[in-house]
């Protein structure tokens, strides 16, 4: 229930209602019974969960019906990360899982134009088998990769489980996506089946990429199968590797059960691709069980999703939000899938679906709810349905808070941060407990989520370092191609041997509760949408004109997110000419979600002495760090072009009122 008179950062706004029947509480008293632990209030549970981690997983696995085949044994081998082994010697099938649950309407999907369909178990479970069996038939076995470019569509969701059915790894990336952008992901997994489509929706237009997708397939010489799923009438690029279309893939005779290929507990998954922010992305390896196990646990405790909830959430099949949405099957729940943009043709779009499909749970990103506070609309009684509001992909502000509790109702907001790197989340929300504005309020079960300082001291009260003393079974298996392992150890546990750090900046309170305060590394993300620097260097570098380039995202006061790019051009071009230039080139490579919100002509950028751009620097900068505080002079190559830099940040500061 609301809490009227909440206005201040900290304040609580919402309380749980006692007659709430959650999950949660089901989970806590359960263990309450069972003598586990004394109290079911969230903070008894949480800390049972970190001290005592096999109990909690064994406990919640059973609580979650996870099957796992084989021989009961130890839940973990090994203590120290990177390397524990989880559930070793048990089986599971992740698609079996996701795939038992449920009768009647399994999926909906909501094309752009409108155009509503309903999927029921029956269908589901039959075009899954279908394709799995095509995929066998195509020789595809346990451990081949499947890739595939697709948008927020039933079939993204079919490919998933299909290539999960037989053991194979998953990888998909958003149709918005250039060419360069797919084939230095996806070139690195060498797939046998590409499942895509020759145009997608996006603001009311039909895009026609049969000329970035011709080229991904030429990229990708280990092709041995193109599956073309097109509806929108756009023509199909003429390529030498065999083609099927999705209609005859999934062709049969009779009704075909999918088959399920029972593989290790941490068998590879899917492929999930970080950002890129240092070079080519890094892929990033899950495993059936413990991807399983954690979105299990952010969808039944952390999100109190039930059988028969219809959860959508606005989600790019690039995000690793979207895997989210697409698993709610796995508790009996129906994905709504949304396909085109969230805003057209008028920004209530989302919330108009939320009614219309008696939504209970959505998933948004904080920029989205921002937007919509800043567009002024007002939901009230229009979404009787909704109970919950899950916020994730940058940090709420607390007038984020406020707009949802008073512009959408009475409604539980579940604030929650993880990441692509865990496919699951460090801190977040709980139904037990108050909501207070601005704070995320808890640390998730079983992640022992600290705020540490530079001399590896976990604080309280200001600001640190986001780092996970202890394993999660959904940390990354390995990073594809890195068989020495020297890129996960440097991305995870070189600052903090032996300890997780994320790269985000967090604040704990004493209560549990925290503060994403953003990345403190230069990762871009604009609401709720991660990509590196390299993949826009890539892009704007190719240009004659540009010399080089540095681009930085940086947090702003509560709500502006603000993305400059800085250009060094070739001497003799016009500067007006050089910006339509790389605005031109971003929108067609990359996506027009990534144009920067000022394009700024300096004489140089700036590096360390190695030769390595100064983003975060600069980011600071505009934070309002001074440059004494961000850099040494003698570790730059050029200290006189970074005070130009300093000057631009007080510029920009001085116009923003919300920066200071």
């Amino acid at each position: 229930m609301i809490v009227d008179g909440a206005s201040n950062p900290g304040d609580v706004a919402w309380m749980p209602n006692n007659g709430w029947a959650s999950n949660m509480t089901r989970f806590a008293e359960r263990l309450v019974r069972q003598g586990l632990i004394d109290k079911s209030d969230y903070e008894s549970l949480w800390a049972w969960s970190v001290e005592e981690p096999s109990a909690f997983w064994t406990e919640f696995a059973d609580f979650a019906d996870v099957r796992l085949d084989g021989e009961a044994g130890p839940v973990t081998v090994g203590d120290e990360m990177p390397g524990v082994s989880w559930f070793p010697g048990r089986r599971v099938n992740f698609a079996e899982h996701l795939l038992r649950q449920g009768d009647g309407v399994a999926v909906i999907t909501i094309d752009e134009h409108g155009d509503r369909t309903e999927h029921d178990w029956t269908q589901l479970r039959a075009d899954v088998g279908a394709l799995g069996g095509a995929l066998r038939q195509w020789g595809i076995v346990s451990g081949d990769r499947v890739a595939a470019v697709l948008s927020n569509t039933y079939e993204a969701l079919v490919g998933l489980l299909a290539v999960a059915s037989v053991g194979a790894v998953w990888s998909i990336c958003s149709p918005e996506f250039g060419s360069g952008a797919i084939i230095s992901r996806f070139a690195q997994l060498e797939p046998r089946v590409l499942l895509t489509a020759s145009c997608y929706q996006l603001g009311g237009r039909t895009r026609d990429r049969s000329r970035e997708i011709a080229e991904v397939i030429d990229a990708l010489p280990t092709l041995d199968k193109v599956v073309w799923v097109d509806s929108l009438g756009s023509s199909r690029p003429e390529t030498e590797v065999p083609t099927v279309l999705w209609a005859d893939a999934l062709s049969t005779d009779s009704p075909r059960a999918p088959q399920f290929e029972p593989v290790d507990f941490s068998h590879p998954l899917w492929v999930l691709f970080s950002s890129g922010t240092t070079g080519v992305p890094k892929g990033i390896v899950h495993g059936h069980g413990g991807v399983l196990l954690e979105i299990l646990k952010m969808l039944l405790l952390h999100s109190e999703l039930k059988t028969g909830d219809r959860y959508l959430s606005i989600a790019s099949t690039s995000w690793v939000v979207w895997n989210t949405l697409a698993s709610a099957i796995a508790v009996g729940a129906v994905p709504v899938l949304v396909d085109g943009s969230p805003t057209y043709p008028t920004p209530d779009r989302i919330w108009r679906i939320v009614s219309q499909e008696s939504v209970a749970a959505i998933g948004v990103s904080a920029g989205y709810i921002h937007s919509c506070r800043k567009d002024g609309l007002d939901l009230r009684g229009t979404v009787p349905s909704l109970r919950t509001v899950q916020v994730t992909g940058s940090p709420l502000s607390v007038d984020g808070y406020r707009w949802i509790l008073d512009r959408v109702g009475d409604v539980w907001i579940s604030s929650m941060s993880g990441g692509t790197d865990i496919a699951s989340v460090f801190v977040a929300g709980s139904p037990s407990l108050p909501v207070r504005l601005g704070r995320i309020p808890a640390r998730a079960l079983a992640v022992d989520a600290q705020a540490w300082n530079e001399r590896g001291e976990s604080i309280v009260g200001e600001p640190g370092e986001l780092v996970v003393t202890s394993p999660m079974p959904s940390m990354p298996l390995f990073f594809w191609g890195d068989s020495s392992g020297q890129r996960y150890q440097e991305a995870y546990f070189e600052k903090y041997p032996g300890r997780w750090c994320h790269g985000d900046i967090i604040d704990f309170d004493s209560d549990g509760s925290s503060v994403i305060h953003g990345r403190s590394d230069s990762t871009l993300n604009r609401n709720g949408l991660r990509m590196g620097p390299a993949d826009i260097y890539q892009v704007v570098e190719n240009l004659p004109e540009v010399v080089e380039a540095l681009v930085v995202g940086a947090e702003l006061g509560t709500e502006d997110y603000f993305m400059p790019l800085f250009l060094h051009i070739t001497d003799g071009f016009d500067v007006a000419t050089v910006q339509e230039a790389v605005r031109a080139a971003i929108r067609q490579e990359l996506s027009g979600r990534y144009l920067p919100d000022d394009i700024v002509t300096m004489r140089r950028i700036p590096h360390t002495r190695t030769g390595k751009k100064l983003e975060v620097p600069v980011k600071r900068l505009l934070q309002g760090a001074a440059l004494s505080d961000v850099v040494s002079a003698g570790a730059v190559d050029d200290f006189a072009v970074l005070q130009d830099y300093a000057a631009y940040a007080a510029q920009v500061r001085a116009s923003k009122p919300g920066a200071s």
